[in-house]
């Protein structure tokens, strides 16, 4: 595989970000449900996600165009970079309807651009064309991803309030050489494996966007060019855990010290979490979860950072080595 290498400079290392975007959600999804066979992870997914798509009624044949099969590429356009951190899909979507059409036109023109029909009369009339495709996204988004999108938000949250705690502890190398095996850090370059790019690429200043991404698993992608930050779309830590079933037991002897819940709670924080998604994990009501948390903030076995709209709780040094010595 081709090698794409990222030269970093000292003032691009101090503006490298992270930010989360739903609307690259949806491009990645439609690009799984296209072809669910060849993404097997996401098949308890996929399936409904169709059934349900296709009981709405919902034509997302433009969308489905866009985000073509390889050799072509996605149009930058689509889904552009985010230029905030957690942005709102309304706040993209208003982006995405005020793209410029000679943007449009620039992103379905050379050779591995897509081309149908529907990609022709995009192009043909731009404002008209995106208008269609942003209220596709938006319906797209209701039927098949906003059911799942408080688990999805709270994973790719997580991910990189876990991300900033590895700068904090590691430094800038540990962070970058752990976004995936197609990604590696040496010297001042990032080298990326690419189907198509190859060489090097100075970010010049601009420093590089990382945006985790519930549905690019296995793989990573890159956005590289002129008007657009360099980004990287990476899947995160535990995305095969999205769509499992699991029943954990603590220690006995740690659910007697701290009962129960509490030693559940303690062990279900492997990930960062919030107190929703260990309600649904664990069958505690939220109220009982947020009582529990609060006791164990307050006994210094978890610390609570807020991400965006939400808290995600992690577990503390103490809380760890109280888990090894249970063997939990």
């Amino acid at each position: 595989m081709p090698i794409l290498d990222l030269e970093f400079t000292t003032r691009d290392l101090a503006r490298t970000r992270f930010a989360i975007s739903p609307l690259w959600e949806v491009v990645a999804a439609v690009r799984v449900l296209k072809r669910p066979e060849g993404h097997p992870l996401y098949l308890p997914w996929s399936g409904p996600a169709r059934e349900r798509l296709t009981a709405a009624g919902l034509d997302w044949g433009l969308l489905a165009d866009l985000v073509p099969e390889l050799p072509r590429t996605i149009p930058v356009f689509v889904a552009p970079p985010p230029t905030t951190s957690v942005p709102d899909l309304r706040v993209e979507l208003d982006a995405l309807r005020a793209t410029a059409p000679e943007s449009v036109r620039a992103g379905l023109s050379g050779p591995r651009a897509p081309h149908s029909e529907r990609v022709a009369a995009l192009w043909a009339d731009p404002v008209r064309g995106l208008a269609e495709l942003a209220d596709t996204v938006e319906a797209f988004w209701a039927v098949a991803l906003a059911p799942l999108w408080p688990r999805l938000r709270a994973l790719l949250e997580g991910d990189v309030l876990h991300r900033a705690r590895t700068l904090a502890r590691s430094g800038a190398q540990a962070l970058l050489n752990d976004l995936g095996s197609q990604v590696g850090w040496e010297g001042e370059t990032l080298s990326i494996g690419h189907r198509y790019a190859r060489g090097g690429r100075r970010l010049g200043g601009q420093g590089l966007l990382l945006v985790p991404s519930a549905f690019v698993w296995p793989t990573v992608f890159s956005v590289t060019g002129p008007g657009w930050q360099p980004t990287l779309r990476y899947p995160p830590r535990g995305v095969a855990t999205l769509w499992e079933r699991r029943e954990r037991e603590p220690s006995r002897a740690l659910a007697a010290v701290l009962g129960r819940t509490r030693a559940l709670l303690l062990a279900e924080l492997d990930e960062p979490a919030s107190t929703g998604e260990l309600a649904r994990r664990t069958g505690v009501t939220p109220g009982g979860v947020s009582q529990h948390l609060g006791a164990l903030r307050e006994a210094g076995l978890l610390d609570a950072h807020r991400v965006g709209r939400q808290v995600l709780y992690v577990r503390t040094e103490a809380a760890e080595v109280l888990l090894r010595a249970a063997g939990s």
